[in-house]
């Protein structure tokens, strides 16, 4: 039905007398003639319906309206120099049409496509129409170019592609599973894969040495601006490596997709930084390092203090750390603001002191002694204008507010650099975090992630424990994270007996790999990247769901086809399952 896509055209084809398909995107009547802007997944070229050229063909063309399908047969015309529009490819050209088809009609739009603030609930329940949206198609035809810029990459480096399992089994530890009732097998439970991790170990104990997936994973967890309940990864193994071969790895592909959707290189190897080093200066292990912005601890300064609060901490083994804001002037309603903000995150209170005239200006200023002062401007360093902001609490509290504080400030401020791409290896991370709710310890990445040395050999300091963990971070976004794994059975088990997973309940929840690391499994170790956050980051878009064909809402629904929805009462006959609601859900 075509001889060419409409976004192919080229001043070369001038002359030619081409077929072409496609929606109207626009349509302007000028009295002797009509224009109309064909479009489809390639690009847009203006149509032109001429009485001089086919009386028939302008006379229908009146009939046409925005959407509509048609086909248009005519030759490839230069257009006038004054109505030529540089903003597209095909701007120099123009279709001269003879003859021309309606294929389809279309009823009146739900939004116009040009509206760049139709709502998106809207946009998502008429998706097919939100993506003939030329800006919105590209990002797909990108995330097509990704999956085969993928695949060529791991291909050329020797890694064999598998599907793994979409109906496998629940396991503990990590987020809720969704589950699938068995109708042959009643009374159980399939689980959707949150990952294929298991498999892939599993494949490395098979002997194919180097996997890869594109593949789908499922998360029953609470959804937020990049996350999805199902979403896209890409999954890697190795055998007989260790950290820097996965990492290494890792930045060939991250470098090929960032060219491939960029088209620019990136200099690698990458940053690292320790997960201490991030939390102790940024207060994320995922820390933005597109500003410098970095926590300083103060407590040594303040060991003696008389300062109330200060005191209070320090006789509680907390910490005093600061910010200091440099280059702003900032009004005492802005500090009050910063106050305010500082609570709302959960912080018991704010400090701030302003350096005026070369002194430190504050209400707190008068409780500090002369040596305090002096102390704290040598480390910090303020110059007139600067405002140090300062916080105190535990440790692991005190990192994480400041670390959101620190956020607030550079957004705030415009300290972000919002042009540069800042990647980064976070290592070493610790291997277990002691959970107050559940009472015992729980796996910081996942219970196969094997430390940096035997674990008896820590003597109950499971809090010292490294992990041979790495994440890649991205702006302070994570783009993926893996690690080496366990792989000899005695050490699985004394992981599994250190996280309070009983034998018998490790042996029904992973009897087959435990049994399959004892027929020689190989030293091995992967990484898992988020597909779908990779593509919202290099393309530079604020949620995931704009990169998802078919996204879910907020509260996990398909605003498209309305799904989840209620089943019939045959289909929950056939499974045994019988649906109580209770008043709190509905």
């Amino acid at each position: 039905m075509r001889d060419i896509y409409c976004g192919l055209i080229k001043i070369e084809d001038i002359g030619k007398t081409l077929s072409l398909s496609g929606w109207v995107y626009r349509r302007r009547d000028h009295g002797g003639l009509i224009f109309a802007d064909l479009r489809d997944v390639t690009g847009i070229v203006q149509v032109v319906f001429s009485p001089d050229i086919s009386i028939d063909a302008h006379q229908k063309a009146g009939n046409i309206k925005q959407e509509y399908v048609i086909s248009v047969k005519g030759k490839v015309a230069r257009r006038p120099q004054e109505t030529e529009n540089p903003n597209i490819p095909t701007g120099a050209v123009e279709i001269l049409v003879d003859t021309f088809e309606i294929l389809n009609t279309c009823k009146t739009l739900p939004f116009q496509l040009d509206d760049e603030e139709t709502n998106e609930s809207i946009r998502f329940k008429y998706r097919y129409l939100d993506m003939r949206r030329p800006e919105i198609q590209k990002i797909f035809v990108n995330r097509s170019r990704a999956y085969k810029v993928t695949r060529d990459y791991f291909v050329s480096n020797d890694f064999h592609e598998f599907e793994t399992p979409f109906f496998t089994k629940s396991t503990p530890e990590g987020a809720r599973d969704f589950v699938v009732p068995s109708r042959l097998n009643q009374g159980m439970f399939y689980a959707l894969p949150q990952s294929p991790q298991l498999y892939k170990q599993i494949l490395m104990i098979a002997g194919f040495d180097r996997y890869f997936q594109i593949a789908r994973c499922f998360r029953d967890e609470d959804l937020r601006a990049d996350r999805q309940p199902e979403f896209t990864q890409i999954d890697v193994e190795m055998s007989f490596v260790d950290v820097d071969d996965v990492i290494s790895m890792g930045e060939g592909l991250i470098s090929a997709l960032y060219e491939a959707l960029r088209g620019e290189q990136i200099k690698t190897p990458f940053m690292r930084m320790t997960y201490d080093e991030a939390m102790n200066l940024y207060g994320s292990d995922k820390p933005d390092l597109r500003f410098e912005l970095t926590m300083v601890n103060l407590t040594d300064i303040f060991k003696q203090t008389v300062f109330g609060v200060f005191k209070k901490t320090i006789e509680d083994n907390g910490e005093i750390k600061a910010l200091t804001l440099k280059g702003k002037t900032l009004s005492r309603k802005d500090l009050d603001n910063a106050v305010d903000v500082a609570k709302e995150l959960g912080a018991g209170g704010l400090i701030w002191i302003r350096k005026e005239n070369n002194a430190l200006q504050s209400p707190t200023v008068k409780y500090l002694s002369e040596d305090e002062k002096s102390l704290l401007e040598e480390r910090l360093g303020p110059e007139n204008g600067d405002v140090i902001f300062i916080m105190t609490d535990k440790q692991d509290k005190l990192n994480e507010l400041m670390g959101r504080f620190r956020l607030y400030l550079g957004e705030k401020y415009g300290l972000i650099r919002k042009d540069e791409f800042r990647f980064l290896w976070v290592i070493d991370f610790p291997l277990l975090e002691y959970s107050e709710e559940e009472k015992r310890y729980v796996a910081r990445h996942h219970p196969f992630t094997s430390p940096q040395g035997k674990m008896k050999d820590f003597e109950g300091n499971y809090d010292s424990i490294k992990a041979k963990a790495y994440d890649l971070v991205l702006n302070g976004v994570e783009l993926g994270g893996g690690s080496i794994r366990i792989y000899r059975t005695d050490e699985q088990m004394e992981m599994f007996k250190l996280l309070g997973i009983k034998e018998d309940e490790a042996s029904e929840k992973f009897g087959f790999l435990l049994e399959a690391l004892e027929m020689g499994a190989p030293p091995h170790g992967g990484i898992a990247f988020g597909f779908d956050r990779i593509i919202m980051m290099f393309l530079k878009l604020d949620s995931i769901r704009e990169v998802i064909p078919f996204p879910k809402t907020q509260k996990g629904t398909c605003p498209l086809t309305g799904a989840p929805s209620k089943v019939g009462q045959k289909q929950l006959n056939e499974l045994k399952i019988k649906v109580t609601v209770t008043a709190e859900s509905t």
